[in-house]
């Protein structure tokens, strides 16, 4: 009896990885420069199969890229004797510093709320909640603030139909790593769906760093704010003199 629940298991899993997705990415590094205006990373791959394609079921994809996750704090501003204070207070233990969702179709067409629950794919629970006072009425509405401030900033993207899908086995997608992104390791997650539930997952990861001067002068800053200082103050001496001389000579 147990060798028989052994291979009902060994069946059921074989029928779960019967679709499996196989991705690339056009770049795994991001160099942060001085110049650094955003980067564009496309996304691309394949599903794999082993079967017939099911009937009765429309496959779907969900690309997501998650950048560090960082604390945060929102506050609520209320109007006091004319002038306009923070009131009140939510902290967030981790919030994902970057993330986007795409989709070949609207989010609450495709994805079921358990395995939104499982996942942690919407950006609404890719946040990390620490809740601060049991008894405010509404916590989420702090959670909702950040996600429509790093909206505006570009940090948050949320992408209906921005996943191309061809015959049900080719997809590709573009995200956009807007330039004021920190540096880190991102993750990128490729989701397969079929009637809302998750059948397959596939993560690979982006390397953003700052280039090697970029870095060297962070950590002077940081961690040499004496030196930092002099160099600022000596490179402003050098440069200041340097045009009055090209000046002169253009005059002469």
């Amino acid at each position: 009896m147990r060798v028989l629940w052994v291979l009902l298991l060994c069946l059921a899993a074989f029928e779960l990885r019967a679709e499996q997705v196989i991705a690339g990415l056009s770049q795994n590094r991001v160099s942060l420069t001085v110049n650094f205006e955003g980067s564009d990373i496309l996304i691309y791959g394949a599903v794999r199969r082993e079967a017939a394609l099911p009937e009765g079921s429309d496959l779907a994809v969900i690309v997501t890229v998650e950048g560090p996750p960082q604390p945060a704090v929102i506050w609520r501003k209320a109007r006091r004797f004319g002038i306009w204070v923070n009131t009140d207070a939510q902290e967030v233990r981790a919030a994902p510093s970057f993330y986007a969702v795409a989709t070949t179709r609207p989010l609450r067409d495709i994805l079921s709320a358990e395995a939104d629950l499982t996942h942690r794919i919407s950006t609404r629970l890719a946040i990390f909640e620490a809740r601060g006072s049991v008894d405010r009425a509404d916590p989420a509405a702090f959670t909702e603030a950040l996600i429509r401030i790093r909206e505006r900033a570009g940090l948050y993207q949320s992408r209906d139909g921005a996943v191309d899908l061809e015959r049900d086995t080719l997809f590709s997608t573009r995200i956009l790593l807007p330039k004021n992104i920190v540096e880190g390791t991102y993750s990128a997650r490729i989701f397969l769906l079929r009637d809302g539930d998750v059948i397959d997952e596939y993560e690979t990861f982006i390397d953003v760093r700052k280039a090697v001067l970029e870095r060297w002068l962070t950590n002077l800053a940081y961690e040499q704010p004496f030196l930092y200082g002099l160099l600022a103050l000596g490179l402003a001496v050098f440069f200041g003199w340097g045009a009055s001389a090209l000046f002169r000579l253009m005059r002469s």
